[in-house]
């Protein structure tokens, strides 16, 4: 059996592609986007709704609360056991999601050393806190804009003292996986995100965003996703609601091209054009795809 991974840029069909192959493939979707594990961001993130879902299984949603923290590495402990799980019952693992590294965590021989420690960086810019990583070692060869890898590095270092160096010990993957990635024309791309940006207005964004506002929380749960941390200006009175939204559209369609660079490099992906108007040959494509792999 076989895990089938769809991935791709944000607004691209893979919540709709994913739900289409498990009904064909006996399937359960699992999740692999960083922002998705939490409750109460669901319209900035895009989540799959009950509605979308229609009866199929879907994993590792909501199952932390937006004050709790989630690493890649806790990341990797529960995918592959929820990988394990559907095949032991003959149900087909399908992973969707835009986060690269959630994907290669799962799949490749990715080794985290754990740590409870847990500084807070928040108040820190990246050049800062890439300055006390140069501090513990004037060597490293992360790049000062790898925040989280900088963080996890610094963590490690105040609880064991020692310098820690994360590394892929391979590029073998752990189970028999096909990667399908979704891709469409860039302008025609950046229009469905910008288009997606006024449905999650009419959806409710602002005020999603106004509550988590309101709570004061301000942890890489909230402040992380596109769509939260853009809207504080408009609600402290220093920008107007459109400048607003024309940041998230912005920040999004730059995200889309970071996701794309990403999955080019780092993973076998065989890449399929979406056709929006007919998307029942999408799903055709890539179930072919699948059934001769």
């Amino acid at each position: 059996m076989k895990v089938i991974v769809i991935l791709g840029p944000t607004a691209v069909g893979k919540t709709k592609l994913s739900v289409e192959l498990a009904k064909r493939l006996n399937g359960e979707v699992i999740n692999a986007d960083s922002t998705q594990v939490y409750q109460g961001l669901d319209i900035a993130t895009a989540k799959v709704t009950e509605e979308e879902k229609e009866h199929i299984p879907h994993h590792l949603f909501d199952i932390k609360k937006m004050t709790e923290d989630y690493s890649v590495s806790d990341y990797q402990r529960d995918v592959r056991m929820m990988i394990d799980d559907c095949m032991k019952r003959g149900k087909t693992p399908i992973l969707v999601g835009g986060t690269g590294l959630y994907i290669k965590a799962a799949l490749y021989d990715y080794q985290f050393e754990p740590t409870s420690y847990k500084g807070d960086y928040q108040h820190f810019s990246n050049e800062e806190l890439y300055r006390q990583l140069c501090q513990i070692n004037p060597n490293t060869n992360i790049h000062p804009n790898n925040r989280k890898r900088v963080e996890r590095v610094l963590d490690y270092y105040h609880e064991t003292g020692q310098v820690l160096e994360l590394k892929e010990k391979s590029e073998t993957l752990l189970y028999p996986t096909v990667f399908i990635g979704l891709t469409c024309n860039r302008n025609l791309l950046y229009e469905r995100i910008n288009h997606r940006v006024d449905v999650m207005k009419e959806q409710g964004l602002v005020e999603e965003a106004k509550k988590i506002y309101d709570s004061h929380i301000r942890t890489k749960a909230v402040m992380t996703p596109i769509g939260y941390k853009q809207l504080f200006p408009y609600f402290e009175g220093k920008e107007s609601l459109d400048n607003c939204l024309e940041t998230i559209k912005k920040e999004s369609r730059h995200y889309a091209k970071r996701q794309y660079t990403f999955f080019k490099h780092q993973l076998p992906v065989h890449w399929i054009t979406v056709n929006f108007e007919q998307f029942d040959k999408t799903v055709q494509e890539a179930f072919d795809y699948v059934s001769g792999k």
